[in-house]
């Protein structure tokens, strides 16, 4: 055991069971960090806390590091372990698990719990005895397969409560693409069948479909119900129809999700090809993180947990490129998930390892067009950015752009702001305040020169690179300022522009005239919010010295109170205000004011709110 493994948490290892269940490791701040699942949880937990239960892998070290606690939730069995543990995985999206990128955004099939069940797409997951289909990453499609199912299988799409609710027949009665429950023109057992039929559609399972369909005629014809038979024999076409324009990849009608991995970095993803009665249904996809320091079958068996912990169905076969260690832990849950055998191989050979190669091919197509999109996105110039270095005559892109403002009050309390723009967008972290000094009175070309001198040179000293451009506000004698400090800093080729606010004026070093650009320009634009931001931000800072001057002077102004007293005084009251409504007895319990002080404080504070009231 650690040395550094402090008492509380060493009473909590020695505690342990030695049966299955799921660990929650937290950090200082008590954040979940780490979800694992054990077969026994003493020794692989307290693994976690022996020196040669560290292995080579960076990632594992760092979690290690940050555990100072773990909850623990007993299990029967390894199998519910294996739920449960992927269960509070999707919950609290731990940092050092492997996760589901993109999950949240995809979105289900709901086949509701009513007497009279409705079928729709939804993005929210309400746990009331509905069913679900999906996750479908390609939403187009599955907007396309619920339309088809509509037009073949009549599903109501109103919101009616029923039997509850009374209502009349509507236009999709009409058209037979409703039966009438809310009029009751069909029993709850026929509606069941028409979306148990429906269901299997969506699941690709027509085979079924067909079989029932056809009896279905048959029996409406044999009772001289012929309108009704003639609906059967609609469907049945449009389920024939659907079924021909499917790809036949397999002889045999099974069942089958095909799964392949690309990985690339810390990101990895995962394709699903739906093979259903031998023919290609669909393809779904996946995007993980957090995978850099683990191994293929990891990640599968990653995958596997949380993708079918999400949908009802799964078929009885699932191909996947290696066989994770828990893979008899994974049949046996999707095997009762199911109601029936699922298998789960790594074919090496033959028809399967093609269809493999195929899924890897669009793992890794999918996967090189994410990252293409991620980093034209990330290195994508705004047009104002460029609209700038065309409209400036600028040598190179200013993608990195710091504004100046000055902010002083007759003055008093002089100050600089810096604010800072990368690719046209603010970067807060990197926003200064200049407390200035050594100014007589209202200077703000002195204080310009001020800021620009300390910026540039704190950034050399830290050896930072210099702005792409440097902008103040104001006309031409704050530009003036600017550009004779960076002259005496020796550096010349830093450019700088002033912006004059009454006319919007955009004035260069070396030119008499301003630069007058278009209202609508991108590059004026982004000039202005560069200019109000900083206007902003030394307003704020100037406010705030202001205010805490106002209230500090207050009580500094009284004879017999000092800094001590003074912040005694606002650490017991929080203000002046609250101080001065104080009564005088309530200011002498303060620790160090006399009743006879507590008077004066009293007397000056009324005297003073009074003075400046008028």
């Amino acid at each position: 055991m650690r040395d550094t493994v402090s008492e509380p948490l060493r009473l909590k290892l020695d505690a342990l069971p030695e049966s299955a269940g799921v660990y929650l490791m937290r950090n200082r701040a008590g954040q979940i960090i780490y979800v694992g699942k054990a077969k026994n949880l003493r020794s692989r937990v307290r693994s976690y806390f022996q020196e040669s239960g560290h292995d080579g892998r960076r990632q594992f070290r760092a979690l290690v590091r940050q555990i100072v606690d773990f909850d623990h939730l007993l299990t029967a069995t390894e199998q519910e372990a294996l739920i449960l543990e992927a269960m509070q995985i999707k919950a609290h999206q731990p940092r050092y698990n492997i996760l589901l990128k993109d999950d949240k955004k995809y979105p289900f099939v709901r086949i509701t719990s009513e007497l009279f069940p409705r079928i729709y797409a939804t993005r929210d997951l309400v746990r009331d005895g509905s069913r679900y289909l999906g996750p479908f990453s390609n939403v187009k499609a599955m907007y396309a397969a619920l339309e088809m199912m509509r037009k073949i299988f009549p599903i109501r799409i109103c919101d009616h409560r029923l039997p509850e609710t009374r209502a009349r027949v509507c236009l999709q009665f009409h058209i037979r693409r409703c039966e009438g429950p809310c009029e009751q023109r069909v029993t709850a057992e026929d509606y069941r069948r028409s979306v148990d039929q429906a269901v299997r559609f969506l699941q690709g399972r027509n085979t079924d479909i067909v079989k029932s369909l056809t009896a279905r005629m048959e029996e409406a014809a044999a009772t001289m119900r012929f309108e009704k038979a003639a609906d059967y024999r609609d469907q049945l076409r449009a389920v024939e129809s659907m079924r021909a324009r499917q790809k036949v990849v397999l002889d045999d009608p099974v069942d089958r999700d095909v799964i392949a991995l690309a990985r690339s970095d810390d990101e990895a993803c995962c394709t699903v090809l739906e093979v259903r009665e031998g023919r290609l249904l669909g393809r779904k996809h996946h995007f993980l993180g957090g995978v850099m320091e683990h191994e293929d079958d990891e990640v599968i068996s990653a995958f596997l947990r949380l993708f079918y912990l999400q949908t009802d169905f799964v078929p009885g076969e699932i191909l996947v490129p290696v066989r994770p260690a828990d893979a008899d832990e994974i049949t046996g849950w999707l095997s009762a998930k199911n109601a029936s055998r699922v298998t789960l191989t790594a074919p090496q050979r033959g028809a399967k390892v093609e269809m493999l190669d195929m899924a890897a091919k669009n793992a890794l197509q999918l996967l090189i067009e994410r990252q293409m999109k991620r980093d034209n996105q990330r290195d994508r110039i705004p047009q104002s950015v460029v609209a700038l270095q065309r409209d400036l005559q600028l040598e190179s892109l200013p993608r990195r752009i710091e504004g100046i403002d000055i902010s002083n009050l007759q003055g008093t309390d002089c100050v600089g702001s810096l604010v800072c723009f990368v690719d046209g967008k603010p970067r807060r972290s990197e926003y200064r305040h200049f407390r200035l000094e050594g100014l007589s009175g209202p200077d703000d070309f002195a204080a310009i020169a001020q800021v620009v001198r300390r910026r540039i040179t704190g950034r050399r000293e830290r050896q930072e690179p210099l702005p792409d451009l440097l902008m103040v506000d104001g006309g031409k004698g704050q530009l003036s300022s600017a550009v004779a400090v960076l002259a005496d800093l020796g550096e010349t080729r830093q450019p700088v522009v002033g912006l004059a606010k009454r006319l919007e004026e955009v004035f260069l070093p070396g030119q008499s005239e301003p630069l007058i650009l278009p209202r609508t320009s991108a590059s004026l634009r982004l000039l202005q919010m560069l200019r109000d931001e900083a206007h902003r931000f030394a307003l704020q800072f100037h406010r705030n010295l202001r205010e805490k001057h106002v209230l500090t002077s207050a009580l500094d102004a009284i004879p017999g109170v000092g800094s001590q007293r003074r912040n005694r005084l606002l650490q017991a009251f929080g203000s002046v205000p609250r101080i001065r409504q104080a009564t005088a007895d309530q200011i002498a319990e303060v620790d160090g004011i006399g009743p006879k002080l507590a008077l004066a404080i009293k007397t000056h504070l009324e005297a003073h709110a009074a003075t400046a009231g008028s």
